[in-house]
């Protein structure tokens, strides 16, 4: 374990500075990019002052000169504001590691990408920000969000040929599976990724930094065939980084800092395969050269104190004792300064080991024991990641891309359907008022002889329609999916507009003009998810695991406490005594229990409390949700649970209903062998119950009455 965080650590080392590195996209100069509209010149005089202060290792400076400055400039374009926000993502996520912070920044890349104006600078931005708010996500262990968010940019490079993209998609799935030892794997992702990495036009700026990131992933190939225990292929592929950094050297004549840093990291790397093939002397002078370079002031100097374990593991090793004490010595002091948990852990096992050596028991047991803390400590944050199966997370959204894909087809199938049943329709009044003018007209031949031949010309019409309908379904049906496909974007960025428009300076009227705007986008994207998920969850295959309910009922509550809150309600959950595991869809009963929630808030009352209960009744676990609201009126008790129902109603702060939430849970729970149901209250609103078996119970077995248990 202790070998595969010390290496990932070296892996990710490269990748902070290229991480910085970036931030200098814009700062360049380039005149491509003035051209293409996509920065304003006087953006471009401010990001190259910020990042003056910023390599003066003073970023706390540099951000407060990045706000103070942008300030003032007068029309920021889209790609001012998205470096704007990406400055502080730097800032926050890579230098202060407040992820929450950074993924608030992250989360606004993403809406400035969204309102991008060009297919180019949406698919450059909308991939960078998922790629941040995945790596904020990754940082924070939320490891699903991570993953959705990167696979969200790798969707985004695959639609629009996009290899910058793909290069940073597949060079995170290396990182990933490396730190989970899967060495051959993430070897060939590195591959993938830099090759991607040499297509020309990889960034707005296609020298240092793309030549930076290759000559890493060279370096990560390297390492990974070393953890796979191919030695040759190793140090085959650290030549070729120290190789590919020589030969560019000379382009970068102001870049010698981040060349020597690169070379050393190359140099610390290469020595773990001499140590492993019993190279001791060139392993030593490979770790010194590499200390020499990374420990001098604004380099690399956590990579320096990792290296310096490695030769205090040799030194320990050869018996050298006067070496070891003065590198522990030097590593003390150097740890004092900068904190790096994963050399702390070593430095203390290394002492201990020497103290073992002098016969010093006491003060040996006290280091090694200060080692298994630290080891304990770094090994279950490293836990998450191990546990978390990200192949079998990107199939599952791969699936759902299809599955919405299909829904689109599905819908053109349906306007098929209800064009053929209008023509249908047609027909047969036609032909209806044809027989009643013949029955009435019997003498008039010569009438019904003309309506005769007019009918045959109006059927061969419409067998000519019908015939043209069928040759052009393809193209209709590229149409309308690209129509369905991009429906949601364009109200989308209606809201996002809106909403930025909102924040800035406006007359009261035209402040209520956007803000119509605004709340019509957002009910309308809020309609459209829920006709897609009502029209697709009979044809979805539920993805059924063991999930405990007790915990599934929390967070669902502790998610809504916020909203309650806004109306100054209280939600009081009363859980099992005992843990419970149901065997059913985590997401949808989730969504069903959210839902019940959200409609209990919705329609009760400011101040008033809303109970969650979950009960056991005879092979089955009742959930139930009672409000103090409006209630249902008797008349439309029969309707709630019907889709597109007349029986919504707006809530009591004048909430948008759109009818179709019930109609949704209750096809999830039917979907489980479940039942939903409610009750009015005695005194005032309703009650939600919904039943679903407990494992090995099948509820097309069950009496109807077992399946109403009242709670009390």
């Amino acid at each position: 374990m202790y070998e595969l965080k010390y290496s990932a650590r070296k892996l990710l080392n490269c990748n902070w500075w290229l991480f910085l590195l970036t931030l200098t996209i814009v700062s360049c100069g380039e005149k491509k990019a003035v051209d293409d509209g996509n920065y304003s010149e006087e953006y471009l005089t401010v990001q190259t002052k910020a990042d003056k202060i910023w390599g003066l290792r003073n970023s706390d400076a540099a951000v407060r000169f990045m706000d103070s400055a942008f300030k003032r400039l007068p029309n920021p374009t889209i790609n001012d504001r998205f470096r704007f926000y990406a400055f502080h993502y730097v800032h926050y996520q890579k230098l202060k590691h407040e992820y929450e912070t950074a993924l608030l920044y992250a989360d606004s890349m993403v809406a400035i990408a969204k309102n991008s104006v060009t297919p180019k600078q949406y698919s450059m931005n909308y991939a960078e920000a998922n790629f941040a708010r995945g790596d904020s996500y990754f940082e924070l262990k939320q490891y699903t969000d991570a993953y959705q968010s990167y696979y969200q940019g790798y969707l985004t490079g695959k639609n629009y040929l996009n290899f910058a993209a793909l290069g940073d998609y597949t060079y995170r799935m290396g990182m990933i599976m490396y730190k989970k030892g899967h060495y051959k794997l993430a070897a060939s992702y590195f591959k993938d990724s830099y090759k991607q990495n040499k297509v020309e036009n990889y960034t707005l700026n296609k020298d240092f930094v793309s030549f930076y990131r290759r000559q890493e992933l060279l370096d990560n190939v390297g390492l990974s065939y070393r953890h796979n225990a191919d030695n040759d292929s190793a140090i085959v592929y650290f030549d070729k980084a120290l190789a590919l950094i020589d030969s560019s050297a000379p382009a970068f004549p102001d870049r010698k800092l981040h060349l020597d840093m690169a070379r050393g990291v190359v140099y610390g790397n290469k020595a773990e395969v001499y140590i492993q093939k019993g190279d001791t002397a060139t392993a030593m002078g490979l770790l010194r050269k590499s200390i020499a370079i990374n420990l001098q002031p604004r380099y690399d100097n956590v990579d320096a104190q990792l290296t310096e374990v490695k030769l205090g593991n040799l030194y320990l090793k050869m018996n050298q004792q006067d070496s070891l004490k003065n590198l522990l010595g030097n590593l003390r002091n150097q740890l004092d300064t900068i904190k790096n948990p994963d050399a702390e852990a070593d430095y203390n096992r290394l002492l201990g080991n020497y103290y073992i050596k002098k016969n010093n028991l006491r003060s040996a047991i006290n280091h090694i024991q200060r080692y298994n803390l630290l080891k304990d400590s770094i090994t279950a944050r490293a836990s998450l990641l191990m546990e978390s199966d990200v192949n079998q997370q990107l199939a599952n959204y791969e699936k759902q891309h299809e599955i919405d894909t299909l829904s689109n087809d599905n819908k053109l199938q349906a306007i098929y359907l209800y064009v053929i049943g209008l023509v249908a329709v047609l027909a047969s009044a036609i032909i209806f008022l044809v027989f009643r003018n013949w029955r009435r007209s019997k003498k008039d031949v010569l009438t019904v002889n003309i309506l005769n031949q007019q009918i045959n010309e109006q059927n061969h019409v419409l067998e000519n329609a019908l015939n043209e309908l069928s040759n052009s379904s393809q193209e209709k049906d590229r149409i309308l999916r690209t129509v369905a496909h991009d429906l949601r974007n364009p109200i989308g960025g209606i809201a996002s507009l809106t909403a930025m428009m909102a924040e800035d300076d406006y007359t009261d009227d035209q402040k209520e003009l956007i803000n119509l705007v605004k709340e019509t986008s957002v009910n309308s994207l809020e309609l459209i998810n829920e006709i897609l998920e009502a029209t697709n969850i009979a044809s979805v295959q539920l993805n059924l695991e063991p999930v405990e309910i007790n915990s599934l009922v929390s967070n669902s509550v502790e998610l809504l406490r916020f909203k309650a809150a806004e109306k100054g309600q209280k939600i009081l959950l009363e859980p099992l005594n005992k843990q419970q595991e149901l065997v059913i869809s985590r997401e949808k009963i989730w969504r069903v229990i959210s839902n019940l929630i959200s409609n209990a808030i919705k329609f009760s009352p400011t101040g008033q409390s809303i109970h969650v209960r979950v009960k056991t009744g005879v092979g089955e676990v009742i959930i139930s949700v009672e409000d103090n609201g409006i209630g249902i009126p008797e008349k439309l008790k029969d309707q709630v649970f019907n889709m597109f129902t007349s029986a919504q109603r707006p809530g009591t702060d004048g909430e948008k209903s759109f009818g179709l939430g019930l109609s949704i849970c209750r096809q999830i729970v039917e979907k489980h062998n479940g039942k939903i149901w409610f009750e009015n209250n005695p005194t005032a609103g309703s009650t939600f119950f919904v039943s679903l078996p407990a494992p090995g119970v099948d509820n097309k077995t069950r009496l109807p009455e077992q399946l109403s248990i009242p709670l009390a």
